[in-house]
């Protein structure tokens, strides 16, 4: 059974508690949990009548609905409380007598409840008409320390959802919420259809690894590409608006304005996406690159397909019509399938671990290091759009089969493509892949001191440093910081800067350069760098492309 717990709605009348109450509630139907909506005007009506306005009465008022919020949650349920509750000490009190309790200050400014009111009682009690009205003329103690303060002046209502239903994640009493939203086969063709009348727009491998990606939910809580208030948002604060962590734009960038308010994706003549815009703005690609770069050197990998990419930028909602595919469709599983999988096996906790290249001895290490402590690894190269010098995606695979089928637990491993494009943005992109492994179900993640990094455009450790800024439990998966790892002639085996005393002499590690370098020249990988198997892979790829 799930554990229930309990989220307290207090502020004024007319904030818009009932209708944020309303929302969340509607949002946890949708993802299948039970709950129960206490309503203050409701409650008055039936479990408080008879109670009056004066503070006894109010507190014995808010008693009630802590008591039977209790037994709701309880049972599993979760209840859902929206009562003005303007006294401190009360909502304490059942703060204490409550475990999982939520409180959540919704306010607004005294104009703005003013305006709102259509019944004229904010006006009537400023006037000396009614008394005891709370806010004017009966005293609201705000919260001290509320788990989150919504303002309802400067926020639509499903914002405010999505703020709340973040709080009630990192808190542990969601799971991260991860909806494949990918249409159902038998729609594919009209959508398709209705595709090739609409404006088109072509693309490439990058928006179409990004459609996919928001389609299945890999990219939570986005389901469609940034309109301007996310946009400025993560280039200045590696937020969304809401203030949920997000550092990288997922942006749909074009040089032309479009100027219909639907528009088709298109990969030559095949459609991949349908887009309703809801936002068209030109987006400076300097500051967009030293944000999320921390560089604007067109050298830079990332920087240089960012600034190719159009000044104007799209916003607006995905209906995908295409998926992403590896070549190797067996392993390309989406959020939910391998979420089903991990399921299957029993896993509590499950670490993933990200890369582009061939795993090599280094990388083996640092997996199961983890394995030691954690129930099941994911596995998740990157099989999208990556620098031309990189080695290709088939290759890659055929390496990870041959490394699991021989030095790996077959049923503590689960291997899975990412379809998301590389774009080398350093610790940026660590926090990045950090959330889209929490969207595909992991509780950990192994995070190298130079992640997603490329040439010297980051500094050693940076990758590490950025995770400081989340408080505990803010990114909903922990972070496993791992040093730079190598094989040690003097140990005889593979160690770390933490764990070996010897000198840099006696460290044996192969750079990319240096690999791709023996590989051209046909010579063999020593075997403290990668396993037999994998490198007889690598060295077969490279004969066959010097054939070619």
């Amino acid at each position: 059974m799930s554990r229930g717990f309990v989220v307290w709605f207090t502020g004024l009348s007319g904030a818009g508690k009932s209708t944020i109450a309303t929302a969340l509630q509607a949002e946890l139907t949708r993802r299948g949990r039970h709950s129960e909506l206490l309503d203050g005007d409701e409650v008055r009506t039936h479990l408080s009548k008879g109670l009056g306005f004066s503070k006894e009465d109010r507190d014995t008022n808010i008693r009630r609905i802590g008591y039977v919020a209790r037994l709701v949650a309880r049972s599993g349920g979760v209840a859902i409380a929206a009562a003005i509750s303007p006294y401190r000490d009360v909502r304490d009190e059942v703060r204490a007598q409550t475990p999982g309790f939520v409180e959540v200050f919704v306010r607004a400014p005294l104009d703005t409840l003013v305006e709102r009111d259509t019944k004229g009682l904010y006006r009537k009690a400023i006037a000396g008409e009614i008394a005891n009205f709370t806010g004017v003329s009966d005293p609201y103690e705000e919260p001290l320390a509320p788990e989150l303060v919504i303002d309802t002046s400067g926020e639509h209502v499903a914002a405010s959802v999505a703020r709340v239903v973040d709080v009630l994640e990192r808190l542990g009493h969601l799971a991260r919420g991860v909806v494949d939203r990918f249409p159902p086969e038998h729609d594919l063709p009209q959508l398709r259809a209705e595709a090739r009348r609409m404006p088109r727009l072509q693309v490439g491998a990058r928006e179409l690894s990004d459609v996919f990606m928001l389609a299945t939910g890999a990219l939570s809580p986005l389901d469609g590409f940034i309109g301007r208030a996310d946009y400025d948002a993560i280039v200045g604060d590696g937020r969304l608006a809401s203030g949920a962590p997000f550092t990288i734009p997922i942006v749909l960038r074009t040089e032309e304005r479009p100027a219909a308010d639907r528009i088709a994706l298109f990969i030559a003549d095949r459609p991949i996406a349908i887009v309703d815009v809801n936002d068209v703005f030109e987006a400076d690609a300097t500051r967009e690159a030293l944000s999320v770069y921390g560089t604007d050197d067109e050298k830079h990998p990332g920087v240089r397909v960012l600034k190719e990419s159009g000044r104007w930028v799209v916003g607006g909602s995905v209906t995908a019509l295409a998926r992403a595919s590896s070549g190797f469709p067996e392993y390309d599983l989406t959020p939910t399938q391998v979420r089903a999988v991990k399921a299957e096996r029993g896993w509590k906790t499950m670490v993933g671990f990200q890369t582009r290249n061939p795993v090599h001895r280094a990388h083996e290490y640092l997996q199961k290091v983890a394995l030691e402590s954690v129930d099941g690894l994911l596995l998740h190269p990157l099989v999208g759009e990556t620098k031309s010098d990189d080695i290709a995606a088939d290759v890659r695979m055929r390496c990870y089969e041959e490394l699991l089928a021989n030095y790996y637990p077959a049923d503590r491993v689960v291997l899975a493509t990412n379809p998301a494009w590389m774009r080398y943005a350093g610790p940026k992109e660590a926090v990045f892949h950090a959330i889209v492994r929490r969207n595909y179900g992991c509780t950990h993640f192994i995070v190298g001191r130079d992640h997603a990094g490329v040439g010297n455009y980051y500094d050693t450790y940076a990758a590490h440093r950025v995770f400081d800024q989340y408080a505990p439990g803010e990114l909903g998966i922990e972070i496993l910081r791992f040093e730079h790892t190598f094989y040690c002639a003097a140990c005889g085996g593979m160690a770390s800067t933490r764990t070996c005393p010897h000198p840099k002499e006696m460290h044996q590690a192969l750079s990319g350069t240096a690999v791709r370098r023996l590989l051209d020249e046909g010579g063999d990988l020593p075997p403290e760098f990668t396993r037999p198997e994998v490198a007889r892979v690598l060295l077969d790829a490279a004969r066959a492309e010097a054939m070619a």
